[in-house]
């Protein structure tokens, strides 16, 4: 039987193009856009067959290591490593330095597979008969691509055109094309020889990575020695920052897959989309039978063909047709669906004036390793908060020079401790916590804790946490 093919999800991504869900701070994979489950969670959903899997390798950033974790933990899913870049140096160093801990684990006969973490995909029979041939294709020294085959002219991905057909029903890659205009696009699409380029690969990993000695050498350098210098950090393991560095930034494609004489592409015909804008999400989603995708906190009247998105108040569009109306905590979008590739003018406009560039980088909920936190309402010397605390987690001890803070449970129960002092609180009972005292909050059910917090002090900013003990290591 062959060996199992280990997952490489690469899950750093900041892009804002679905704003004002998305942020730079909060970006899509790691959201729930429609259905229980955030891209990042379907992701691990579609490597979790033991039969056919390892345990994953996450490629990510330092900022968003705790959410992975966490919503690996909420599915009860297995991760080989999470390995935390210090510094954006696009696919080739990403997957090269991953390659070196495959390598290392399974040996250089392995195969893995490279996954995008914000993909939406129709995981049905189609798509892992497309895996197993990329797989025997892969086990023959080919590196393997993905190509969906094309079902518009579309100008927002990279085409592949087909070559020689092998014995196991890929071909070998004749070129790559860049984004095409639409008079181009219809021409790929019309000749039935190109396919788009989906971003995805199954690499055997002894050939991966003497291709990248061959036609990235630096890049060869910085990845295998920043996994050489690696330092391990709670179920983290961090990239040598000064290592990695020197690797050039540079997309795998442009760095091998342009280059090497072994690419070679499986057209594949499942549901596939990067959820890159809007429309795109509505275009996966389940329609009304005006064609309206509308979620849980919406209601439409007199409108058809749009997507009506909200993620904490109740929005109501009456009489539209063809717009999409998407709704943060903080920030609502409003435009024409034929206009969502053009989102990001909207955020960098934003990001241009300081007082709303932090609409583009954080939401008002923000993750931590123990949860969420979330801002309800500020003021001058005051600020409440909504806690949501994972059963068995728990913040740091810690104290506060400039804040007092009262907290009061919503659900669950709270293990309080105060200046040396434990005690439980149960829904509707609520503690004061003084200036300066000594305290800690622990989740010690099994169901998540919320709480609402109301500080008052004449300094509000989390740098005026001091911790004093850390079970996530933070100072």
């Amino acid at each position: 039987m062959a060996s199992k093919i280990v997952p490489v999800i690469m899950a750093g991504g900041k892009g804002t193009r679905l704003w004002p869900l998305s942020r730079s701070a909060a970006p899509k994979q790691f959201l729930q856009f429609l259905g229980d489950h955030s891209l990042f969670q379907k992701t691990l959903q579609r490597v979790s067959d033991q039969g056919r899997y390892t345990p994953a390798v996450i490629v990510t950033n330092a900022e968003f290591r705790f959410i992975v974790a966490e919503q690996a933990r909420a599915l009860d899913a297995p991760l080989s490593s999470i390995l935390l870049e210090p510094i954006a140096r696009n696919t080739a160093p990403a997957l090269a330095a991953a390659a070196f801990v495959v390598l290392r684990e399974h040996g250089d006969d392995a195969i893995m597979q490279v996954l995008a973490s914000d993909h939406e995909i129709d995981a049905g029979a189609h798509y892992f008969d497309c895996i197993d041939m990329a797989r025997e294709t892969a086990a023959t020294g080919k590196l393997v691509t993905f190509g969906i085959k094309p079902t518009e002219p579309a100008t927002g991905y990279g085409y592949i055109e087909t070559g020689e057909a092998l014995e196991t029903g890929a071909h070998l890659v004749a070129r790559f094309v860049e984004k095409p205009d639409r008079e181009r696009a219809e021409e790929l699409l019309a000749s039935g020889r190109y396919l788009w380029n989906s971003g995805m690969f199954m690499l055997p990993v002894g050939q991966f990575l003497a291709e990248i000695l061959r036609y990235a050498p630096a890049v060869y350098d910085a990845a295998q020695r920043a996994i050489q210098a690696a330092e391990r950090d709670l179920d983290f393991d961090r990239l040598d920052e000064e290592a990695f560095s020197q690797a050039p930034n540079i997309s795998v494609d442009y760095a091998v897959f342009e280059n090497t004489p072994h690419a070679a592409v499986v057209p594949s015909a499942f549901s596939w989309s990067d959820l890159g804008s809007w429309d795109s999400v509505w275009a996966i989603g389940e329609k009304d039978e005006a064609g309206n995708v509308v979620g849980q906190k919406a209601t439409v009247n007199d409108t058809r063909n749009s997507l009506v998105l909200s993620r904490d108040i109740h929005v109501a569009v009456q009489g539209m047709d063809d717009v999409a109306v998407i709704a943060s905590e903080d920030a609502v979008y409003i435009g024409r669906m034929e206009d969502s590739q053009n989102v990001g003018q909207i955020v960098k406009q934003l990001a241009r004036s300081a007082k709303t560039k932090g609409l583009t980088e954080n939401h008002p909920t923000s993750y931590r390793p123990w949860g969420a936190v979330a801002s309800v309402l500020s003021g001058e010397r005051f600020e409440v908060k909504r806690l949501h605390v994972t059963p068995g987690r728990k913040i740091s001890l810690q104290k506060h020079h400039h804040r007092s803070e009262h907290w009061i449970v919503v659900r669950g129960t709270a293990e309080i401790m105060i200046d040396g002092q434990t005690r439980l609180l149960h829904e509707n009972e609520s503690v004061y916590i003084p200036q300066g005292v000594v305290h800690r909050l622990t989740n010690p059910g099994k169901i998540a804790l919320e709480l609402i917090e109301v500080q008052t002090g004449s300094y509000l900013e989390d740098d005026d946490i001091i911790r004093l003990d850390d079970e996530f290591g933070r100072t």
